[in-house]
């Protein structure tokens, strides 16, 4: 079996003849070794974070799901077995999952919101048309985008999508707070031009 490869990292193919330093480690952790779980952390927590925070780019979301990460090892380090795999692998994949869970959550809660905007609307739609209604004005929103200035683009992106604050904003694209506001409000003015919406 080829090497397994998680976002860039290559990983010791399964049934390698080298030793499984991590593997063994998780056998210890299983019961209840709090020595082998902090080597483990030692030995894997920068790359684990690494990569979660390449799939969720956002910091402190990213600490966050690293210790859940670690919580799972040791809950469920018993749940290891060697002959199926590294033992790296198996925190790494962990660490994947988590990450990849995370965004399908944060969409989740972005999607449920939008429902319930409709919802409440007080224009009653039967199903098929509110969904129809909905692609149609997506991709209405999606165009209008794609014709803003990159900055203006990337500010209502983050904020709309991503979920981020002005604030959290100018931090990740490194300008001034007051800039991050002024994109996003001439942003908004033009997709409303872009869309037919008066203000």
């Amino acid at each position: 079996m080829d090497a397994m490869v998680i976002d860039g990292f290559d990983l010791p193919e399964e049934g390698s003849d080298r030793v499984d330093h991590i593997g063994d480690l998780i056998q210890r952790v299983a019961t209840g070794d709090r020595n082998a779980f902090a080597e483990v952390y030692d030995a894997l927590s920068a790359r684990a974070f690494g990569l979660i925070l390449r799939v969720l780019v956002d910091r402190a979301q990213s600490e966050e799901v690293l210790q859940e990460v670690f919580l799972e090892v040791w809950q469920s380090a018993a749940r290891f077995t060697p002959k199926r795999g590294q033992g790296r692998s198996w925190v790494l994949t962990i660490a994947h999952r988590r990450a990849v869970d995370r965004v399908r959550s944060a969409q989740s809660s972005v999607d449920r919101d939008v429902r319930v905007g409709f919802r409440d609307m007080d224009v009653a739609y039967d199903n098929v048309s509110e969904k129809v209604e909905m692609k149609i004005e997506g991709r209405r929103v999606v165009d209008a985008l794609a014709a803003l200035p990159d900055a203006q683009k990337e500010a209502l992106t983050l904020a709309y999508f991503g979920g981020y604050s002005q604030s959290e904003i100018a931090t990740l694209v490194g300008s001034p707070l007051g800039t991050i506001k002024t994109r996003m409000r001439d942003g908004l003015s033009r997709l409303r031009m872009e869309l037919g919406v008066d203000k």
